[in-house]
């Protein structure tokens, strides 16, 4: 063993210590910020492209919301450091039960098998007809 293979260990090491410090920061969630009306329509215009909005109500909390398009509910809830969208039908938005200022929907999805959102009031007031599917 002489100087020149400690000279390489050294700068191998420091390497790759480099390049796990990177990867570490690189890797740092970053939460996604909290919906208002814009940015949730903006994703719901991006996740169902073509679909006009009857009614949107947006979580009190921004994680969340729910929107009406036709006889369908289109819900965004906050999963990790992003949102995901799910389409089910309004009816079944509307039976979600609501406890504590929380609605828990049913999505039925192995990846996000229910969206929890906080809501002031559920279902949503105004006319039945309106909202009826």
């Amino acid at each position: 063993m002489n100087q020149a293979f400690f000279v390489q260990l050294a700068v191998s090491g420091a390497a790759v210590a480099v390049m796990v410090g990177l990867a570490a920061w690189a890797n740092i969630a970053r939460s996604a910020p909290p919906l208002d009306e814009a940015r949730a329509r903006r994703l719901l215009a991006e996740e169902f492209p073509g679909r006009t909005l009857d009614g949107l109500w947006i979580a009190v909390d921004g994680m969340g919301a729910v929107a009406k398009s036709g006889g369908m509910a289109l819900v965004l809830c906050q999963l990790g450091d992003g949102y995901v969208a799910r389409q089910i039908p309004w009816a079944q938005a509307l039976a979600a039960s609501f406890k504590d200022g929380r609605i828990v929907i049913d999505l039925a999805d192995v990846a996000a098998p229910k969206a929890v959102i906080a809501l002031e009031a559920w279902p949503p007031k105004g006319s039945h007809k309106e909202l009826a599917a």
